[in-house]
Parts: C-alpha cells; sequence; structure tokens
C-alpha cells in the first residue's frame, strides 16, 4: 500500500518532503507532481524502479527516461551540452520541456537510449518539485505519468493512490496537477527537433 504525503502547494512541509525523499534514496518508487503533470520517480540507479516504471506504462526499451534535474548546474555532469545548445537550454529553465541530449558516461547504459546514446533531462519550475530534488541532492529518474490506453495523464493525487496503491510505494499530493506533458525537443544532433508539443511553448525552437 502506498504512502500518501499531503503536501502543502507554496509551503511545502520540511518533515514531509524529507519523508519523501528518504524513501526515494530506500529504492521507493514515487508519483509526485510537476510544473506539467504527475511523473513517476524513482533514484538514478534503482534498477527495480525502472522496470516497475516499465512495467506501469507498458515501455519498450526505446522509451526516453527523463532525469528531473534540481538546476541548470547538474545538467552538465549527465549530458554534453555545446555552446549554442547551452544558450538555448539556459533561456528555457526552469520550464515545461523536457530536452533529449547526448548522454555522459554519469549515466546507467539501462537508461539510454539503445542506438542513440541520448537521455532525457529537465529543470520544473515547481515548488514541491524543487524542494524533493533539493532534499535528495541528486536527480530524479522519471517519466510521465500517462497510464496505457489512456490519453491523458491522472491530474489527483488521491486518484493516482486510489489507482496504484500496489504499484507504487508513495504518492505526493499537492492539489490538482496539469494534464499536459512536457514539450520534448531533441538537441543531439546539436539542432533542434520538436518531438512533441506539449506544455512548453515551441515558438522558441522552430
Amino acid at each position: 500500500m502506498a504512502k500518501y504525503f499531503d503536501v502543502h502547494p507554496d509551503n511545502p512541509q520540511p518533515r514531509a518532503v524529507r519523508q519523501v525523499a528518504d524513501a526515494v534514496r530506500e529504492g521507493a518508487l514515487i508519483a509526485y507532481p510537476t510544473d506539467s503533470c504527475y511523473a513517476l520517480g524513482c533514484r538514478l540507479g534503482s534498477r527495480d524502479g525502472i522496470e516497475r516504471i516499465r512495467s506501469i506504462r507498458r515501455l519498450d526499451d526505446r522509451h526516453h527516461f527523463t532525469l528531473v534535474c534540481q538546476e541548470f548546474a547538474q545538467l552538465g555532469q549527465f549530458v554534453r551540452i555545446d555552446n549554442d545548445v547551452f544558450r538555448a537550454l539556459k533561456a528555457s529553465t526552469p520550464g515545461r520541456y523536457t530536452f533529449i541530449l547526448p548522454a555522459t558516461r554519469e549515466v546507467p547504459k539501462m537508461l539510454q537510449h539503445p542506438r542513440k546514446k541520448t537521455v532525457g533531462v529537465r529543470i520544473p519550475d515547481h515548488t514541491v518539485t524543487q524542494a524533493l530534488l533539493a532534499e535528495l541532492g541528486e536527480p530524479l529518474l522519471s517519466s510521465t505519468l500517462l497510464l496505457p490506453d489512456e490519453e491523458e495523464p491522472m491530474t489527483q493525487g488521491w486518484e493516482i493512490k486510489d489507482r496504484l496503491d500496489h504499484a507504487v510505494d508513495a504518492v505526493v499530493d499537492c492539489g490538482e496537477c496539469g494534464t499536459e506533458p512536457t514539450t520534448v525537443v531533441d538537441f543531439s544532433s546539436g539542432e533542434a527537433e520538436i518531438v512533441r508539443r506539449g506544455a512548453g511553448d515551441v515558438s522558441r525552437f522552430e
């Protein structure tokens, strides 16, 4: 049965945030809100968490997982960014974008696209997510909480708790979340390629 954390959207309770971060460190798979929609998240090196996300969403090995980072300075550890891409990303973060970039050796191979050797990264503009990332001290390995055969992600923490009670270990609820996933921009070739039009404004990449 999943633990349920009712967290204030603007002033997240430090104790609750600390408990969620501790659970992640111990291997928990969590459902948590972002500035676009709810996501599934686990610790970067958690093979069990990855397999559980794949199972819940029925994903194949070509799916791009996302490393959700607290700040821009973290990105350089996990992805290679040239100067032009650096400027584009800097101007768009934090925000509702996921960027696909060449992975560094710090990214486990099981997270990389098997052929392209790329990974998704993003920096959310969300108070609760930022508090969790700050407490955790490392990125969350994440994937949009979009269930198979459904067109939109779930928006309510209580609904996620009800439906995924035995599939996840914890649910973080801070009120209704959005229904539109991030805009995904592939910069792995050095040029912007819009892979998915979502919550972020795509005009700056066209």
